[in-house]
């Protein structure tokens, strides 16, 4: 068996296939496709609206939870230094906005009341407003056809909605901003390229995803990063994996982690139920420590990797990272893509530890 207590083997393809009742790695493997669904979108003017002869003086971003909000901060963490306005992340629409503003609305419920007071506020106040959420219902009454939809074509448990809102987020700023040209295409085709490594056919040597599932099983896990986007995508991967594969991950900074490990203390915290059974002649040494996978972009690999030397728990994990059998590095690009990259892997591995759960 691959993975401790499973009941699939993650080799077992058909066995894979068979236990996802639920269809959730076609889900996961639509992310692609969301983002081409949105670039369709823009190629036929939903964003036209958002043509002026000026740049905005703010683009703002409301999102409750969820993808929608941790797009925005991963959005903002990757654009907010190279963009010449700048990006906003709120809960709600803030009491400032007005005509020179683009808002952003995005979530997955048209009747999230914090989406449709934002979204009426910014209408009523000459803002630009985009809809990036299923418009319908009150959100459609409150803005009175008077905004840029973006709305899903593909509809998708949110669990899987992050590569749509970023696409959606990416489209807005370059139809504002036309320093931020982004190919739609080219970050689909890389979603579905990554979904394809990660298939169920695939073994685990050369599948990222199901190597990332194999060493989350049957030990504590943290998600780390250390800049405000990575930190981001691991709060939105310890979300995605409770809610999918009911699996408790921590996320935190890198460097909290690292004091952790440095100090002993996370090795304190052990499964009792494992250490009373463990045979180290049958199943090898027993770990008590927590795995930290470190997520990294792949300007801060060599860093990272500096700062991380010696400790033997903690991996780095980034985009270009493919199975062990693979021996071609895989395409970096932007920061975005990579987080989208990292994201599509992620919520796989998720989809995988719920499968060999049973």
């Amino acid at each position: 068996m691959s993975a401790a207590h499973a009941t699939v083997d993650l080799d077992d393809t058909e066995g894979l296939l068979e236990a996802d009742r639920d269809g959730l790695l076609r889900a996961a493997a639509m992310a692609g496709a969301q983002v081409r669904a949105t670039a369709a979108a823009v190629d036929e003017g939903e964003l036209a609206l958002l043509a002026a002869d000026y740049r905005p003086r703010t683009v703002i971003w409301v999102a409750a939870h969820g993808a929608a909000e941790s797009a925005g901060s991963m959005l903002a963490a990757t654009l907010g230094g190279v963009a010449g306005e700048p990006i906003v992340v709120a809960a709600e629409s803030p009491p400032w906005i007005g005509p020179l503003d683009v808002l952003v609305v995005a979530g997955d419920d048209a009747g999230d009341p914090a989406l449709v007071s934002a979204a009426a506020t910014a209408v009523r106040r000459g803002a630009r407003v985009v809809v990036a959420a299923p418009y319908e219902g009150p959100l459609r009454d409150a803005t009175a056809g008077r905004t840029a939809v973006l709305e899903p074509r593909l509809r998708t448990p949110d669990e899987f909605g992050l590569s749509r809102y970023l696409a959606a987020g990416l489209a807005t700023m370059q139809a504002v901003d036309p320093a931020l040209q982004t190919d739609l295409a080219a970050l689909a085709d890389e979603l579905d390229a990554e979904a394809l490594r990660n298939s169920a056919s695939r073994d685990v040597f050369t599948n990222p995803a199901k190597a990332l599932a194999e060493k989350m099983s049957g030990r504590q896990v943290v998600l780390a990063g250390d800049c405000t986007a990575t930190v981001g995508l691991a709060r939105y991967a310890a979300t995605v994996l409770l809610r999918l594969a009911g699996q408790a991950v921590a996320a935190a900074g890198l460097s909290d982690a690292l004091v952790a490990l440095r100090t002993g203390i996370a090795h304190q915290f052990g499964d009792p139920v494992d250490a009373l059974f463990h045979d180290e002649e049958l199943d090898g040494p027993l770990s008590r420590g927590p795995k930290v996978l470190a997520l990294a972009l792949d300007a801060e690999r060599s860093m990272l990797a500096a700062r991380v030397s010696g400790f033997d728990d903690v991996e780095l994990v980034g985009a270009q990272d493919f199975g062990e059998g693979e021996s071609v590095p895989a395409p970096t690009g932007r920061a975005e893509q990579q987080l989208a990259t990292l994201a599509v892997r992620l919520q796989m591995a998720a989809v995988y530890l719920r499968l060999v759960g049973g």
